[in-house]
């Protein structure tokens, strides 16, 4: 059965696949009918918005599911790679957004011409600029309510396209506005956009390959755990704290040490409390395993 997260993820997404669908297929008719190379660069870029969204629908479906005897941590690492693939398409759009503005910034210093492109092309633009930025909050707003990094990413994506249509729009302007020679707006204005894009995707990417590589959690957090293992006064140290993420879950494995007159039933029940402490602090599907020692006298390791 889906959960209600899972549910959640998969419907943003599909407003955002019909969305791009019919953006991109307009943004392409208005790029070949507008005599804009910039536009149909955007349509073009548009179209990587389906391969994520694709990627999204697939991985979300399958992180929901539950642990199985393959996967006894559950599934949360698909979103993970997912959010992984999404930055690394988004980090290929602004290379190749940069080259391509590059490639006529030389071609126009080198004495060739961009044509001039029409009225549509820039209605296109402006139209893209604000669907994609509202479908950017949309798609946002939702990943942080159901925590979903994968979520998240895309809702950049989004919003990459829309700056992109920012220095689409730009271009287009100035070429049909300030005359042939501040035609180089566009190219240059793409190339500006693809730097920002660039940013974003490592910006996205550098949680997800610290995830992968079993980073633990950040030091503040690890500290709120000792906080609550050391608030329980029964437990008299404790030592071998590790975590790590997977997916919008955390593991958390700890040692902890005990009277050691007290019964195997009596240490079980505060393993157990520490267990239930610690999941109502960081949600109850927190993975946790707490390994008990009898205490004699050492310092804390």
């Amino acid at each position: 059965m889906i959960d209600e997260r899972t549910k959640t993820a998969q419907k943003v997404t599909w407003v955002g696949f019909f969305v791009n669908l019919v953006l991109t297929t307009f943004k392409l008719l208005a790029g070949i009918f507008g005599k804009s190379t910039a536009m149909l660069a955007d349509g073009i870029h548009s179209l990587s918005d389906f391969i994520t969204d694709l990627i999204v629908l697939v991985f979300i479906g399958v992180s929901g599911k539950d642990k199985d005897n393959d996967h006894r941590y559950g599934h949360g690492k698909y979103e993970t790679f997912a959010t992984l693939i999404i930055s690394l398409v988004l980090l290929a759009v602004g290379v190749g957004i940069f080259w391509s503005g590059l490639s006529k910034v030389i071609e126009v210093i080198q004495g060739k011409s961009i044509e001039q492109p029409t009225l549509i092309a820039l209605i296109a633009a402006l139209i893209s600029i604000v669907t994609k930025e509202l479908l950017f909050w949309y798609t946002k707003k939702a990943g942080i309510r159901i925590n979903s990094q994968a979520v998240i990413a895309n809702g950049w994506h989004h919003r990459s396209d829309a700056f992109s249509s920012v220095g689409t729009a730009l271009g287009i302007s100035g070429a049909m506005f300030l005359g042939e020679e501040w035609r180089i707006l566009d190219p240059i204005a793409g190339i500006i956009v693809s730097i920002f894009i660039a940013k974003v995707a490592i910006d996205l990417a550098m949680p997800s390959i610290h995830e992968l590589l079993e980073r633990s959690l950040p030091e503040a957090t690890e500290n709120e755990i000792a906080d609550i293992i050391n608030s329980d006064t029964r437990i008299l140290a404790f030592h071998n704290l590790k975590t790590r993420k997977i997916g919008n879950l955390i593991a958390i494995d700890v040692h902890i040490k005990l009277d050691r007159d007290i019964s195997f039933v009596h240490s079980h029940d505060i393993a157990t409390q520490l267990e239930i402490a610690l999941r109502n602090r960081f949600g109850d599907k927190t993975i946790t395993n707490i390994h008990t020692e009898p205490y004699y006298g050492q310092k804390e390791a």
